[in-house]
C-alpha cells in the first residue's frame, strides 16, 4: 500500500473526503485559467484585432466599470444580473415541475405516454425562436412570453431524461417491492425515484444549460433590462468588450449552477460508485 502524505496523515475520513473535493475544485479551475493565459497571449501578440477579441485585461476593467458605475444605456452590471436570475430562476422552477411531473405520468402509465409524450416529442423539437412572435401575439411583451420561453427550454430535457429514468428502473426491483407488499406511493418512492436519480441529475444539469440559453432567446422580446438587454446595446453602440462582459457572466452563472447541482448529486448518490470512484 502506498504510503500516505504527512500533511493529510491522522485526517478522519470525512475530513479526508473534503480535502479530496476541494483538490478536485482546485484541479477544475486549471482548464479555463490556462484558457485565460492563452487569450491574453493570443491579444499581446496581436494576432485577432482587440476591438474584435478584447483581452481579458480590457473585459476586466469594464466589468469593474459596469459593477461601479450606473450607465444609461446598459444601467450596473449587478443590476442586470439580478435582473436575469429572478427570470431565470421562476422559468426554471415551473419548467423543473412541469418536466418532472410529465415525466411521472408518462413513466408509470402506458396511458400517460400515449397521451403526453407525443406532444413534448413535438414540443422538443420546436425552435425557441420561432416561440418569439407567437408568444408575442398571445402575451404582450411584459415578463409572461420570457418566463414561459425559459420554463419550455428548461422542462423538455428534463422531462426526457427523468423519464428515460424511470423506464430504465429495473422490473425485478418493482417485483421485490411487490413480494414485500408495498403499496405503489411506497413503490414509487423507495424504487422508481431512486432507480431514476442518475438520469434526473443528468436532466437537471442540461436543464440549468437550456435554461441559460433560453434566457438569452427571452431577453429579445423587448427586455429593458436584464444581461440580454446589455449585450443589444453594446452591440449598438459597438461595444464588444461589454458583450465579452456579458458573455463571461453567462459563462461563470452556468458553472456556479452546474457546481451546485454536482454537490448535490454527490450527496444523493453518495451509494453509488462510478468508474474513476476508485
Amino acid at each position: 500500500m502506498s504510503a500516505t502524505p504527512s500533511s493529510r496523515a491522522g485526517l478522519a475520513p470525512g475530513q479526508m473526503a473534503w480535502w479530496s473535493a476541494r483538490r478536485r475544485s482546485l484541479f477544475r479551475l486549471i482548464s479555463p485559467v490556462v484558457l485565460l493565459l492563452l487569450w491574453q497571449g493570443e491579444s499581446k501578440l496581436g494576432i485577432v484585432s482587440t476591438q474584435k477579441l478584447p483581452p481579458p485585461t480590457e473585459v476586466w476593467s469594464t466589468a469593474i466599470l459596469l459593477i461601479t458605475t450606473n450607465s444609461p444605456a446598459y444601467g450596473t452590471l449587478q443590476g442586470a444580473m439580478l435582473v436575469s436570475l429572478e427570470r431565470v430562476a421562476i422559468g426554471f422552477g415551473c419548467g423543473a415541475a412541469a418536466g418532472i411531473g410529465l415525466a411521472m405520468i408518462t413513466g408509470l402509465s402506458r396511458i400517460g405516454e400515449h397521451a403526453v409524450d407525443p406532444h413534448m416529442q413535438m414540443l422538443r423539437t420546436l425552435p425557441l425562436f420561432g416561440l418569439i412572435p407567437v408568444f408575442i401575439v398571445w402575451f404582450g411583451i411584459g415578463e409572461l412570453p420570457k418566463v414561459l420561453l425559459i420554463t419550455i427550454g428548461t422542462a423538455v430535457p428534463l422531462y426526457v431524461n427523468t423519464f428515460a429514468g424511470i423506464r430504465s428502473v429495473d422490473g425485478k426491483l418493482a417485483e421485490v417491492g411487490q413480494v414485500l407488499h408495498l403499496r405503489r406511493p411506497e413503490l414509487i418512492w423507495h424504487v422508481v425515484l431512486p432507480g431514476a436519480l442518475p438520469q434526473m441529475f443528468v436532466g437537471l444539469r442540461l436543464s440549468l444549460g437550456a435554461a441559460w440559453l433560453s434566457l438569452v432567446v427571452a431577453e429579445q422580446i423587448n427586455a429593458n433590462a436584464g444581461l440580454g438587454f446589455m449585450i443589444n446595446q453594446a452591440e449598438q453602440f459597438d461595444r464588444n468588450d461589454v458583450i465579452f462582459v456579458c458573455l463571461l457572466v453567462y459563462c461563470i452563472l452556468g458553472l456556479l449552477t452546474d457546481a451546485v447541482v454536482r454537490l448535490l448529486e454527490r450527496r444523493a448518490l453518495a451509494w453509488r460508485r462510478g468508474l474513476l470512484d476508485r
